[in-house]
């Protein structure tokens, strides 16, 4: 079968009028490998990290089977069940949710904590169709019981790793334990550590693995570049590269919150538009933060790697590793912000001496050797060339689709 189209995929009417509603053109691989097995009812490993499109890939045929199979809920019930590490990742996927079912009677929420619970409560009273959710809140509310999961009917658990980093495995166990034996499950994963891999065995029948490797996005569409820089000179060098207007919206990677706290900081009292995104923020404040970049009123967003998969903003020119990170599987999933979907993107990395045992295990697992640029703190006359292409010939020519 030729999937080039959501025609060809095999989705209803009101499905493709979403997609074409939200500007979705052609499927991402992703999408073009999931959707038809999850249309017929198969279990799936998925290996792909955001900006692959794949909660398109989950969502289309769960909602598609939901409207198909109209069946009353009781109170409190749950038909579809989304599970994601943090609660940016879930507002993010309720948000594709809402737009891809916009032509179907279907209700859905999100919970996840850090806010009262009340709403959400209210929200999932009357029964739900599709519930979004963060474990450690799901949990709370299971135990005052004001949820119930004996109806569920399909499972999604996202970002399983980025779940197991956070200590979330133990609390998806408690989960799947008030499941139904019989329901169609999904897992998704960027990686696939052992702990991880059990899971799947034990959550999934017989599944279908899709898989997207992170070394094509790294490779094709991310231009990379490393800066060998001191560290005391590493915001300086930042500064002066803002100076240039193609870094048009940018996010900076730092190994702690105290790190990005004082980086944004120190950003806005130079006179840029920036903002700090990490775990001791406030849910509002990281909302507001998010919010703004996303609509280009915040140039700059300093964030940490465990914000490093959840910041999904379409046209993020620039990533900046200002502090190299201990993993090299993190550098995939930071750059990662940019070149989405088929767009190009450019990163730029610091090293520091202390960081080039860093360099060389990122240069290893992603098999480029970064462009060293000529640092314009040392240079006398810095050459633009060396961060930014002339004409950008790596951009393609056709429709460029939506990551979901």
């Amino acid at each position: 079968m030729n999937n080039s189209s959501f025609v060809d995929l095999g989705l209803a009417e009101p499905l493709l009028r979403s997609l074409r509603d939200a500007g979705y053109e052609t499927p991402t691989p992703i999408q073009a490998k999931a959707i038809p097995h999850l249309l017929d009812d198969h279990d799936l490993i998925g290996i792909a990290q955001t900006g692959t499109g794949k909660t398109a890939a989950f969502s289309l045929p769960i909602l598609q089977h939901l409207s198909e199979d109209r069946v009353p809920l009781p109170a409190k019930g749950v038909r579809a069940l989304v599970l994601a590490p943090t609660r940016e990742l879930a507002l993010q996927i309720f948000d594709n949710v809402t737009r891809l079912s916009k032509h179907l009677k279907l209700r859905h929420a999100v919970i996840f904590g850090g806010v009262g619970q009340n709403p959400q409560a209210q929200a999932i009273a009357r029964g739900i169709d599709v519930l979004v959710a963060t474990p450690g809140r799901l949990i709370d509310l299971m135990g005052q019981g004001l949820v119930r999961l004996d109806t569920v009917t399909h499972l999604v658990l996202d970002e399983a790793d980025r779940m197991l980093d956070m200590g979330f495995i133990r609390d998806v166990r408690k989960i799947l334990a008030k499941l139904p034996e019989q329901r169609q499950s999904m897992l998704f994963s960027a990686t696939m550590p052992a702990e991880v891999a059990k899971l799947a065995r034990d959550m999934l029948w017989e599944p279908m693995r899709v898989e997207v490797t992170p070394e094509i996005v790294t490779v094709e569409a991310i231009e990379q570049h490393v800066f060998h820089v001191g560290t005391s000179d590493k915001r300086q060098l930042l500064e002066k590269l803002l100076g240039d207007p193609a870094l048009a919206r940018v996010v900076v990677f730092t190994r702690t919150k105290h790190g990005a706290n004082r980086l944004a900081g120190q950003l806005v009292k130079s006179g840029f538009s920036a903002d700090a995104i990490h775990g001791n923020k406030s849910q509002n404040a990281r909302q507001r933060a998010l919010a703004a970049f996303k609509s280009g009123e915040c140039r700059i967003l300093v964030a940490t790697d465990l914000f490093a998969r959840g910041i999904d903003v379409a046209e993020v020119t620039h990533v900046v590793n200002f502090d190299l990170p201990n993993e090299p599987e993190s550098y995939v999933h930071r750059i990662g912000r940019t070149g989405r979907a088929g767009r190009t993107g450019i990163a730029l990395a610091f090293c520091d001496p202390s960081e080039r045992g860093h360099l060389a295990a990122i240069e290893k697992l992603t098999r480029v050797r970064l462009a060293v640029a000529a640092s314009p703190i040392q240079a006398s006359s810095p050459a633009r060339t060396e961060i930014r292409p002339a004409a950008r010939p790596a951009r393609r020519p056709q429709p460029r689709p939506r990551a979901a």
